[in-house]
C-alpha cells in the first residue's frame, strides 16, 4: 500500500498558500495552476522511484529464550537487494506484553548492502510469544511517496519466569553472604551419614568409627558402617485457578511469584542431591514433570511451567492429590502452593492433605492477599470502611484457625504474602532437612 508522504504534503501546502492571492489578483491563476502541474509531474515522476522498493531481505537476531522482566537485545539484519539505496521507518511484530526500546526507527539502507538496526525488549508476561513480521515505511526518493511493505521473519520466543534469582543465589552461596537473603543457617540434629550395621575391623578404617563398646564386650575391634542417606523427592502441587489470580504489583500475579519461589527452591533442592517434581492443576491436571536430579532438570521445570497462567475456575484438588497417588508413590515433601478464600475448598485442602500424613510429608503454602490485611489493619472507626475492616478482621481469623487445625492434624503450613514467599520457603525446607522429618 502506498501512502503520501509529508514532503508531498509540504510541497502542495506552498500553491495553496500561493491561492490565496488570487483574491487579490487573478493574473496569479495561471501561475497556481502552473505551480500545481508541476508538482503533480514531480510526485508521479517519484512516485516511480518506489518500483522495486519492496526488494529487501530481513533476518532477525535474538535468544529464544528470555527472563520475566529481563532486557534482552535484539537485531535485525535489513539487506537492500535493489539498485537504489532505501529509507526506511523500520517496526518489528512486537507482542503487546513487551516493552521496546525504541520502538521503531528510521534506518537508511545504501544499494546492495547491509544495515543491522538495534533495539531491546523488556517482557512483563511469562509464555511463548511469536514475532512474526517486520513492518516498514519505504520512502520514496524525494519523500513524496511512502509504501507500506510487511516480511515474514518468524522468531519464538519463550519468556520464562524470573531465573536471574537462581544465578544471585549461586553467588552469595559461595560467598557464604546467603543471610543477606534473609536464609537462615540451620543446625543439623544427628548426620547425613546414618548408622547400618556394626562389622570386624579391617586395616585402613578411621579411628572415629570405632565402636569401643562393641569392642570390649565382643573382645574384637569393631567399627560402625554407615550408609549415606539417598536423596530425597520434593514435589510441588501448584494451584493455577482462581485462587492464584490478581495482581500484586508490577503485574505479577500470586502463580508468578509462586512458581518464582518454587525454581529457587528447586535449585536449592537439587544442590543438595534431592529430587524435584511439580504437578500443576486447575480444573484439571496442566503440567506434570515426575520427581528427578540432574544437571537439567530445573531446565526441564522451567520449561514446563513458563507457559501457564491462572484460570478463573474452581481448582479441583482432588484430581491433583488423585494425580499425586498415581504418579508418586515413594514418601516425598508435598508442597501444596495455594489459597484459602472459603469454607468449602478450605475443607477439602484439609482432608486431602491430612490423609497424606503419613505416607508423605505434606506442607501448605498460603499466599496472603495485601488488600484485606490492609483493610483489617487500617479500616476507618466510621462509616462503611469500619464495616469492611470487621469483615476483614473476621476473614483473618477464619483463615488462621483453618491453619491451626491443619498443624493439629499434622501438615507443616507456611502463610506469607507472595512477594515475601520464596526465603520463607527455603527456610521452612532446610529446617526440614535439618530435622530430618523425611
Amino acid at each position: 500500500m502506498i501512502w503520501p508522504g509529508r514532503a508531498l504534503g509540504y510541497a502542495l501546502l506552498v500553491p495553496a498558500l500561493l491561492s490565496l492571492a488570487l483574491f487579490v489578483s487573478e493574473r496569479l491563476l495561471w501561475g497556481v495552476i502552473g505551480l500545481d502541474a508541476a508538482i503533480l509531474a514531480v510526485a508521479l515522476l517519484d512516485l516511480l522511484s518506489l518500483v522495486g522498493s519492496a526488494r529487501f531481505s530481513f533476518e532477525r537476531r535474538c535468544g529464544t529464550v528470555a527472563s520475566l522482566g529481563e532486557k534482552q537485545e535484539v537485531e535485525l539484519l535489513v539487506r537492500n537487494e535493489g539498485r537504489a539505496g532505501r529509507l526506511l521507518r523500520l517496526r518489528d511484530d512486537i507482542p503487546d506484553t513487551f516493552d521496546a526500546d525504541p520502538a521503531d526507527f528510521l534506518i537508511r539502507v545504501p544499494a546492495r548492502s547491509l544495515a543491522v538496526a538495534l533495539y531491546s525488549i523488556t517482557p512483563k508476561r511469562r509464555g511463548t510469544y511469536p514475532f512474526r513480521r517486520v513492518f516498514a515505511l519505504v520512502s520514496s526518493r524525494l519523500g513524496f511517496w511512502q509504501r507500506s511493505v510487511a516480511w515474514r521473519v518468524r522468531t519464538d520466543l519463550r519468556v520464562y519466569p524470573d531465573i536471574r534469582q537462581i544465578a544471585r543465589y549461586t553467588v552469595l552461596a559461595r560467598r557464604d553472604r546467603l543471610s543477606t537473603l534473609g536464609v537462615r543457617r540451620t543446625r543439623k540434629l544427628g548426620t547425613d551419614n546414618e548408622f547400618e550395621r556394626l562389622r570386624d575391623y579391617t586395616e585402613g578404617d578411621e579411628p572415629r568409627h570405632m565402636d569401643w563398646r562393641a569392642t570390649a564386650r565382643r573382645r574384637k575391634l569393631t567399627v560402625r558402617a554407615h550408609q549415606v542417606n539417598q536423596s530425597q523427592r520434593l514435589i510441588f502441587l501448584i494451584d493455577c485457578g482462581r485462587m492464584m489470580a490478581g495482581d500484586t504489583g508490577d503485574g505479577l500475579s500470586p502463580l508468578d511469584h509462586a512458581l518464582n519461589a518454587m525454581l529457587l527452591l528447586s535449585h536449592v533442592a537439587l544442590i543438595r542431591g534431592d529430587q524435584v517434581g511439580v504437578l500443576a492443576f486447575s480444573d484439571r491436571v496442566r503440567a506434570y514433570v515426575p520427581p528427578g536430579g540432574g544437571a537439567g532438570r530445573i531446565r526441564r521445570l522451567v520449561h514446563a511451567v513458563h507457559n501457564l497462567f491462572p484460570e478463573i475456575v474452581e481448582p479441583r484438588y482432588e484430581r491433583a492429590f488423585v494425580e499425586l497417588e498415581k504418579r508418586c508413590r515413594k514418601r516425598s515433601l508435598v508442597v501444596l502452593m495455594t489459597n484459602l478464600f472459603d469454607d468449602v475448598n478450605a475443607q477439602i485442602v484439609a482432608d486431602h492433605l491430612s490423609n497424606t500424613v503419613g505416607r508423605h510429608l505434606p506442607l501448605g503454602v498460603f499466599v496472603r492477599d495485601h488488600d484485606i490485611f490492609n483493610l483489617a489493619d487500617h479500616a476507618p472507626s466510621e462509616g462503611l470502611g469500619l464495616y469492611q475492616g470487621a469483615a476483614a478482621a473476621a476473614l483473618l481469623n477464619w483463615r488462621e484457625k483453618s491453619l491451626a487445625g491443619l498443624r493439629r492434624r499434622g501438615v507443616l503450613t507456611l502463610d506469607v504474602f507472595p512477594d515475601d514467599l520464596t526465603v520463607p520457603l527455603i527456610n521452612q525446607y532446610l529446617q526440614i532437612k535439618a530435622r530430618h522429618l523425611l
